[in-house]
């Protein structure tokens, strides 16, 4: 009898602990200082994310779930049968299982996701729930060139929900699309979430919550470099910081200093000063238009697009030319 840890097919390509010590002591040493979004999403980061979700206040997931529940069939139609489907941060995978309504034969579900235990709980759960779904799960930075296990395919198609892309520097968005289409092959297929650009008010509402919660998941990478890195950051010494800069055209996310204080992290000594900040993640938002110009440069084109009646969101399915 087959379980369900034998019908899941795993690979670990995870961050090490001295890339993780490695880019945390580059990014607090320049100034400003910085930190790479990724590192905020350990099993915990990722939890409280998924709380996030759920926020009242945070509109892009429940807007993105009511798109891929009005146009799940018409995504089927375009990725066809016996395809790979190939998810980027996967997450709790909620918006997988509408696709999966679907996508009744497909060959294989990869799932690619930074914390490692997250994804396993969560291929598991998948497992149980679809038992004749082929699941091959990845643990790894896809923000980074990687190979992918043999997948037996008529074609691939990629899955980036969630406007993760917005998380990217438009030049590492540019970067983050050559990597997928590297791994995609002429006529493979790219969905997409994008958040739009809206009034600000909706935007700071979304990352500023009443519970307290994203404060919670920005400011635990602090507590996550105190228990991986042996880091001593007074935890009560900083608060979450997040605005809408209209000129760039995203929500930054800072963590401030409430004091002068220095952090020891091995053996380096890190001078932070009162009102200093620790820049931890962008979110861009985009225009329909600007985000296909865009994947035009990486050898996508722009097959379809959808929208809530708002356009608060967006969802396109790129085709690789």
């Amino acid at each position: 009898m087959t379980t369900l840890k034998q019908a899941i097919q795993f690979t670990d390509n995870g961050v090490e602990y001295s890339s993780f010590l490695t880019e945390v002591l580059d990014g607090l040493k320049r100034v400003p200082k910085t930190l790479p979004a990724k590192f905020l999403y350990d099993e915990r980061g990722s939890e409280l994310f998924e709380e996030i979700t759920n926020l009242a206040e945070y509109y892009p997931t429940r807007t993105e779930i009511d798109i891929l529940e009005s146009v799940k069939n018409e995504i089927a139609l375009l990725i066809g049968p016996e395809a790979a489907l190939i998810e980027f941060g996967s997450g709790s995978s909620r918006k997988i299982q509408i696709l999966l309504q679907s996508l009744k034969d497909l060959s294989v579900y990869v799932p690619i996701d930074i914390s490692k235990e997250f994804l396993y709980a969560s291929s598991l759960k998948l497992a149980h729930d679809y038992p004749t779904l082929h699941i091959h799960a990845v643990s790894g930075d896809y923000t980074a060139p990687m190979t992918l296990p043999d997948l037996n395919c008529r074609k691939k198609a990629a899955f980036f929900p969630g406007s993760t892309i917005g998380n990217f520097e438009p030049r590492e968005a540019g970067a983050f699309l050559d990597t997928v289409a590297a791994m995609l092959e002429k006529g493979d297929g790219f969905l997409v979430g994008v958040d739009l650009k809206k009034e600000s008010h909706i935007l700071h509402s979304a990352y500023n919550d009443a519970r307290g919660i994203t404060a919670e998941f920005n400011l635990n990478l602090l507590r996550r470099m105190n228990r991986e890195l042996g880091a001593d950051f007074a935890l009560d010494a900083y608060r979450h910081h997040a605005f809408y800069n209209e000129e760039k055209g995203r929500i930054e996310m800072h963590i401030i200093s409430q004091k002068d204080q220095k952090v020891t992290i091995q053996s380096e000594e890190i001078v932070i000063q009162r009102g200093e900040t620790i820049h931890t993640e962008n979110s861009y938002k985009y225009e329909v238009e600007e985000f296909h110009n865009l994947a035009s440069k990486s050898g996508f084109a722009a097959r379809k697009f959808w929208t809530d009646e708002n356009r608060l969101f967006s969802l396109h399915y790129l085709e690789l030319r």
